[in-house]
């Protein structure tokens, strides 16, 4: 590397925290201010016919090589507590998504075993968690959040890019966590309320999928659908249950029958607020329905340009560790005369 590209190196760095080269003439200071070892505790031999240019021309010439080696170690850690760092290339985010909250029923019902996955008999929310994760996986650009209900409904997580974090959820999360019953008002109610909170242009998005009807709760679904169209909130409804199947009560498997799905109360909340009514029977039709809602109409967001910082304190630390190694290797003795 020529010296050009040395100096163009050099200009390329920002510093974040280009305070800590104030330490660089620190040993400096410390040898103008601390006594030496033979002002302050005398001279352990006296030797009349040692002149002071003899030593000073001799003992020198052995130590010039570690005082600069311990001079370039002090340099490079100031440079890497200072934090050099390098801007890489303007890029843009993805411009193009929305807001889309899920919320996902947990309610005793979601134990029923009437889905396959694979010829394998599971529970629809282990269904629900297979299909949705494929889902999630293709919405890049989108803002994805999460919300579970069942008696009550909760928050998981606020709306976020990040969507390994909203799979994580759903994976881990279980039947009944939010209770035993359907309370699907309060779940359009606490959607809306998340999505009215953040601030945007673009398209907001509420997907809610329950195998039930609304039997708890304060919020009546259909006040919920009208508060959400007031907001702009579009709320795409599914419906889920097969023809019926088998749950495990005490260790045992006991028949089941398909339940109640409020199919007419769940067409009137998604006409209500301009989505879509799906109904799914088993998981083919659940990822059906998911490749449905991912062929959605996006909508411009303002996302401003990025420019990613690539971190290069490690190499000046590396070489001070180096250089610090060489300065712990003992001097070579000299031989006498």
């Amino acid at each position: 590397m020529n010296v050009n590209a040395l100096i163009e190196l050099w200009a390329s760095l920002e510093w974040a925290r280009p305070w800590a080269w104030l330490a660089l003439p620190l040993p400096l200071l410390l040898w103008g201010l601390l006594p030496s070892a033979a002002v302050a505790h005398g001279s352990v031999l006296r030797l009349p016919f040692a002149t002071t240019a003899n030593l000073v021309g001799s003992l020198p010439r052995r130590h010039w090589g570690r005082l600069a080696l311990a001079a370039g170690c002090w340099m490079l850690l100031c440079a890497g507590a200072a934090q050099p760092q390098r801007l890489g290339e303007v890029s843009a985010p993805p411009s193009t998504g929305r807001d889309l909250m899920l919320a996902v029923d947990t309610s005793g019902s979601m134990a029923i075993e009437d889905m396959q996955i694979g010829g394998r008999r599971v529970d629809r929310f282990t269904a629900v968690r297979h299909v949705v994760g494929d889902f999630l996986e293709r919405r890049e650009g989108d803002r994805l959040g999460l919300l579970l209900f069942g008696q009550n409904a909760y928050l998981l997580v606020p709306l976020t890019f990040d969507r390994s974090h909203v799979r994580y959820q759903l994976e881990t999360s279980v039947i009944g966590m939010a209770g035993r019953e359907t309370a699907i008002g309060d779940a359009i109610g606490l959607g809306v309320k998340r999505l009215r909170e953040r601030q945007s242009d673009g398209e907001r998005v509420l997907v809610l999928l329950t195998d039930g009807v609304n039997n708890a709760g304060v919020l009546d679904p259909l006040q919920a659908a009208r508060l959400a169209a007031a907001e702009g909130v579009r709320v795409h409804t599914i419906g889920m249950g097969g023809d019926g199947g088998s749950t495990r009560v005490f260790g045992l498997q006991v028949a089941t029958p398909g339940g109640e799905i409020d199919d007419a109360g769940l067409t009137e909340i998604a006409r209500l607020t301009g989505g879509r009514y799906f109904r799914a029977r088993d998981t083919r039709d659940l990822a059906n329905i998911y490749a449905e809602l991912d062929r959605l109409e996006p909508v411009d967001q303002r996302a401003p340009p990025q420019r990613p910082r690539e971190e290069l304190y490690p190499w000046p630390l590396g070489v001070a560790l180096m250089l610090g190694l060489l300065l712990a290797a003992p001097l070579p003795r000299r031989r006498p005369a």
